[in-house]
Formats: C-alpha cells, structure tokens, sequence
C-alpha cells in the first residue's frame, strides 16, 4: 500500500513494515524516533550499527574503497554478535 507521503507502508494484526526509499529519511526520521523509544537488548547494538553505517552512507563515505570496506566491517561484526 502507497500511503500519502509516496511511503510503502504494510501492516498486519501485529506488526507494521515501512519501506524507507531516501536515506535523508531514514536519516531525519527513522534514526531519531529509535533514539527517542530505545531498542531493548542485544538488538541495540546491531542498531547502533546499523546508525553508523547509516551516517556514513548520508556522508557519501560508501563511494570510497576506505568507507565501503569500513561498511563490510562493521557488517561482518553485527553477524558475529548474533552467533552468542
């Protein structure tokens, strides 16, 4: 479903998924509402990371061989965490 904003928008008896399509979005609102109503547990971390990342990617760090390989980085210590 396209809701008003040209957002992708799913939801169900329990749940509800949001498909964001611009990073300043995710960037400008996603991120901030997560700061505000924290994760709770292990999950944080990977959020964290995921921020990070985030960050880097609005800051076009991605397009230089040095960010995308700091992405990889971080990527493959979120994987690591979720083996514990």
């Amino acid at each position: 479903m396209l809701n008003q904003k040209n957002q992708y928008v799913s939801k169900s008896k329990n749940t509800v998924s949001l498909a964001i399509t611009k990073i300043s979005e995710l960037i400008e609102i996603i991120i901030p509402f997560f700061e505000k109503y924290q994760i709770q547990g292990l999950k944080n971390l990977d959020f964290s990371d995921f921020k990070k990342v985030a960050m880097m990617i609005g800051a076009k760090e991605h397009l230089t061989i040095k960010g995308l390989n700091r992405i990889l980085e971080i990527k493959l210590n979120m994987n690591k965490l979720r083996k514990y």
